[in-house]
C-alpha cells in the first residue's frame, strides 16, 4: 500500500509533540522524526514561537524547548486543549489525575 497523500495531524503538531517529549532535540533530529526538511522545521518553530506556543532557551551549545498552552488557533479548537491534541494529557484514574509523564509542557 502506498503512503497516504494527507493526514489528520499537521506537521506543526508533530513538531510540537516531538519537542514536548524531548525538549533537547536538534531541529535536524525533529526533521528526521517528522519526515520533513530541516528548513521546514525551522519555519514551523519560528511560527510556533511567534504564536506563543513554543519558547527556546540556550543550554550550552544546544537549545531546549518548552511547549506552552496558547490561545486556540480557531474557534473549533477552543474545546480541545493543546495537551490533549498532542496526546500529552495526563490519564485520569478514578477522577484523580495520575502522576505526570516526563515532558516539557507548561499550561
Amino acid at each position: 500500500m502506498s503512503e497516504p497523500t494527507w493526514g489528520f495531524v499537521t506537521n506543526h503538531a508533530y513538531v510540537l509533540r516531538s519537542l514536548s517529549l524531548q525538549p533537547d532535540l536538534t531541529l535536524r533530529e525533529v526533521a528526521e522524526r517528522v519526515g520533513i526538511t530541516e528548513r521546514a522545521v525551522q519555519r514551523i518553530v519560528a511560527e510556533l514561537e511567534e504564536g506563543g506556543y513554543l519558547s527556546r532557551a540556550r543550554e550550552g551549545r544546544r537549545n531546549r524547548y518548552v511547549v506552552r498552552e496558547g490561545p486556540p488557533r480557531r474557534a473549533l479548537d477552543a474545546s480541545l486543549p493543546l495537551k490533549e491534541l498532542l496526546g500529552l494529557a495526563e490519564p485520569r484514574v478514578g477522577g484523580i489525575e495520575a502522576v505526570p509523564r516526563n515532558h516539557s509542557f507548561i499550561d
